[in-house]
């Protein structure tokens, strides 16, 4: 474990205070069955191993599959879609987006990449296995996070919305709110899908939200304070952003933009 963490009331005073500043009034709870501070599970972390990653790298979309390393990154003129050996974090196929992207959230669907770019409204779905572009698509929102379910590639745009969009026609087929004790969590950035819910990064902060993909409500929290202190102090734009999933080895990966390390981590329950 990083540091003892007695209570997710330290990430509201961190971040739920931040985020909801500007709400006028109270916001009751939505429901019933709506978990009280106390019942929401947070894990802290304890690091398994970590891996070399490029400090160039302003990562926004991370994927493992069958021993490599998905990337996609950001910024204009330097946002890419790369394939990485994860022990040795060489580069080992690279595709950089035109300048006039900012490359966004990537997610693996059978043998296709989807990924999304930020304010242009664009989406390209690649050949994973040589990068070549199959098709580009539009959505009416931002482009930040991207995964996926067993039948819905699932969006987020920086808001407190989750959209479903069908993996083959890009149409929206439903949305979710994402709501803890009743109020909206926005920010909601780089997404993996693990064993029926949605990790999502909340963007300037070293939280991830585990979400219900079907209610929206939050279901527990993860904090990842501490993590990066190997490395050195962080300049403001080096945020957490980058979750995978090993799904046959069972080992979860994080990272952050211009991160120089990828960290397995085991989760813990700390409350």
């Amino acid at each position: 474990m990083n540091r003892p963490f007695s209570s997710i009331k330290l990430i509201a005073v961190g971040f739920f205070l931040c985020s909801f500043s500007n709400l006028h009034g109270s916001v009751s709870v939505a429901d019933s069955d709506n978990k009280s501070i106390n019942e929401v599970p947070v894990y802290g972390y304890k690091i398994v191993n970590s891996y070399p990653h490029d400090p160039e790298a302003f990562t926004q979309g991370l994927v493992y599959e069958d021993g490599f390393i998905y990337e996609g990154t950001g910024l204009h003129g330097r946002s890419s879609l790369r394939k990485v050996e994860l022990e040795t974090g060489r580069i080992l196929q690279n595709h950089n987006l035109p300048d006039q992207y900012f490359g966004e959230g990537l997610t693996i669907h059978g043998d296709k990449i989807t990924q999304l770019t930020w304010r242009s409204n664009v989406g390209f779905v690649y050949d994973k296995g040589n990068f070549t572009l199959i098709e580009k698509f539009n959505y009416p929102t931002e482009g930040w996070g991207i995964t996926h379910d067993d039948k819905n590639v699932i969006m987020s745009d920086g808001s407190d919305t989750l959209y479903f969009l069908d993996p083959i026609t890009h149409k929206e087929t439903n949305r979710v709110k994402v709501r803890y004790e009743g109020r909206p969590v926005t920010r909601l950035n780089e997404l993996e899908y693990i064993h029926g819910e949605i990790f999502a990064n909340i963007w300037f902060t070293d939280i991830i939200a585990r979400i219900s993909p079907k209610t929206g409500k939050v279901m527990g929290w993860i904090d990842l304070r501490g993590l990066s202190d190997d490395f050195g102090p962080r300049r403001s734009n080096q945020v957490l952003n980058g979750i995978a999933y090993d799904d046959k080895g069972d080992r979860l990966f994080v990272t952050g933009k211009l991160w120089p390390k990828i960290y397995e981590i085991k989760l813990e329950r700390v409350d």
